[in-house]
């Protein structure tokens, strides 16, 4: 299977790169100046023991590419999205899949009305890494996972023959028979968690320590779970039970990505994360004041940041 991994950043590089490394046909799709740091240095991977790999995988840039793959790996900023559509639209033929690992769902009916219906699948990406100045990236945890499906449900030849190309390079992987639901899971905790780091400033166990803390990430996974709900994807009662401990845990370092970019002066993924969720709750008549107010100061950071760029 031709595999074109879109992004070599902190997800794209990091799941990408333990593809090639176990001889895979993967080819990255990267801009010029990632091209140039990855010739000169290879792509390098260190593990949370310090550890590092490098490969040299194969490399394409948007004006090169010329013939269809048999499957793109979606793996960048979802503000980025449609720009890079463009980019990979020629990778893109009557039997190419496209599995997104993009935070949130709106993502979705983007790539929906660019390349048709049938060719968008769903996917989730579990990982904690970072992409340094130098071109490596670093992986924070142990966690790394990526799970993926159609879109309808069940199982299909394409999917299987996705999951073969995928297994066995040291990652976990796995075909969801209810992706949708697995995205959904995805997009709950990772909005209370986005929320309670950005809005509050801090560590989950910074936060929990704080009088009042674990309440304020309760209350916030309670605002996220009930447009979930309410929008046919409600968490199971284990899946609760399993979040709400992982999110209240006394002396958890646990951050969210959009927190280390906000800490970093970077962008961040708040209209994605937490603003198509509030505009949800909206229309769907949900009360949802914590995770508005979270969004508000998201906003201003990121009105801030597009003020000081100009």
């Amino acid at each position: 299977m031709r595999i074109l991994v879109v992004g070599a950043g902190a997800v794209g590089g990091y799941f990408g790169g333990r593809l090639a490394i176990v001889n895979r046909d993967v080819t990255f799709l990267v801009r010029e100046r990632r091209a140039d740091q990855l010739r000169a240095r290879g792509l390098q991977l260190t593990n949370p023991r310090d550890e590092t790999i490098v490969v040299h995988p194969k490399l394409t840039l948007a004006s090169e590419l010329r013939s269809s793959f048999d499957a793109v790996l979606l793996a960048v900023k979802a503000y980025d999205l449609e720009t890079t559509m463009e980019d990979f639209a020629p990778a893109v033929g009557p039997q190419t899949t496209i599995v997104p690992f993009l935070n949130g769902i709106r993502h979705i009916g983007m790539l929906v009305a660019r390349f048709g219906e049938e060719r968008v699948a769903g996917g989730v990406c579990l990982v904690a890494t970072k992409l340094e100045p130098d071109g490596r990236i670093a992986q924070l945890n142990e966690m790394q996972s990526l799970t993926y499906g159609e879109r309808a449900g069940g199982r299909s030849d394409r999917m299987d023959a996705l999951d073969e190309a995928l297994r066995g390079a040291g990652f976990e992987a796995v075909v969801s028979e209810n992706i949708m639901q697995a995205m959904w899971d995805k997009w709950v905790v990772l909005a209370t968690l986005g929320a309670t780091t950005c809005l509050m400033r801090g560590t989950i166990g910074e936060i929990v320590a704080a009088p009042g803390g674990a309440d304020v990430t309760r209350t916030l996974f309670a605002e996220c779970a009930a447009v979930a709900a309410a929008s046919g994807y409600a968490p199971t009662d284990d899946y609760r039970a399993r979040t709400q401990a992982l999110l209240t845990a006394a002396g958890s370092g646990l951050t969210s990505s959009m927190y280390r970019d906000l800490v970093s002066g970077n962008r961040i993924e708040a209209d994605q994360i937490l603003g198509d969720l509030v505009e949800r709750a909206r229309h769907l008549g949900i009360d949802t004041p914590l995770l508005a107010a979270a969004f508000a100061n998201a906003s201003v950071y990121q009105n801030r940041l597009g003020r000081a760029s100009d």
